[in-house]
């Protein structure tokens, strides 16, 4: 059994609005698994207030209900509570531990993971990334296309990095579908659908939604075709309410598309029991 993880970040379920560029007009593919290959799970968690990043993040891929650990939604980078929660029981960590073949499938502008570790504030993958490093892809891996960068198209990192070239969305799923042919577990984070969610331009969240939903079309595809499952969900809504800066307390889309589906999707209710779907799937095999 093969897995790709695809973490969306900041996408909520919400009925069609005029300020909701989740349409079928601008993300078919995306909205056609909303439909049909999608449920919604609660972000919130049983905790007051917005449902944020950190603690969102750490509860999708731990298991753990870290806003009620924290007694708090956390937002931006964890702290060192939350890190400690990350660190000694992941989702990476399980599947090691079950001798899977793991990759992190977006690459860090770093030569070595010792890089990430000097850095002051890190990521909840990030920190989950660390503690099997040899998850880790770098700009080595992006050079020989054996890694995505977190904008699908490489084009943010132009000014820093002109000798890698841009690539169309299509091509940077077949990159991601290479990757998953080899290892058990691809996780590949894009979270530009948060950033323009907060930006509050409509026409930047339609231009965002639509890169990735041409990715989306093509990793469809391919992973049909060979039997590989998609597993995608968010920590927290926002691009579906472009009138408000902030995140929403909408549902999260958890969609499970592939062999074994109904199974993986019939176990998630809330993002507490993602990885713990992900690890039955696997156990079942």
């Amino acid at each position: 059994m093969k897995i790709i993880f695809l973490f969306i970040d900041g996408v909520g379920m919400r009925d069609a609005a005029a300020d909701n560029p989740v349409n079928p007009e601008v993300c078919p593919t995306l909205c056609r698994l909303f439909e049909k290959h999608a449920k919604p799970v609660d972000a919130c968690l049983g905790v007051e207030g917005l449902p944020q990043s950190a603690t969102g993040q750490a509860t999708m891929f731990t298991g753990v209900n870290c806003p009620k650990a924290m007694g708090r939604h956390c937002e931006g980078f964890p702290g060192p509570s939350l890190r400690k929660i990350i660190e000694e029981n992941n989702l990476f960590l399980q599947l090691r531990k079950r001798n899977k073949k793991v990759r992190f499938a977006d690459a860090y502008l770093v030569e070595s993971p010792e890089e990430l570790i000097a850095r002051r504030y890190k990521s909840v993958t990030t920190v989950m990334a660390l503690t099997t490093p040899e998850v880790i892809t770098t700009a080595n891996d992006l050079m020989e296309d054996r890694a995505l960068m977190q904008d699908l198209t490489r084009e943010t990192i132009q000014d820093r990095y002109p000798d890698i070239r841009i690539i169309p969305p299509q091509r940077a799923a077949e990159h991601l579908f290479a990757l998953a042919r080899e290892y058990d577990f691809t996780l590949y984070e894009f979270f530009q659908t948060d950033v323009s969610g907060h930006s509050m331009d409509y026409a930047r969240a339609c231009a965002v939604l639509r890169t990735y939903d041409r990715f989306l079309a093509a990793l469809v595809r391919f992973t049909e075709a060979a039997g590989i499952t998609i597993i995608m969900t968010a920590d927290h809504g926002n691009i579906e309410c472009m009138n408000d800066r902030g995140h929403t307390r909408n549902p999260v889309p958890f969609i499970a598309f592939g062999p074994h589906e109904r199974q993986i999707r019939d176990r998630v209710e809330s993002l507490e029991d993602v990885t713990g779907a992900v690890l039955a799937a696997f156990d079942a095999m």
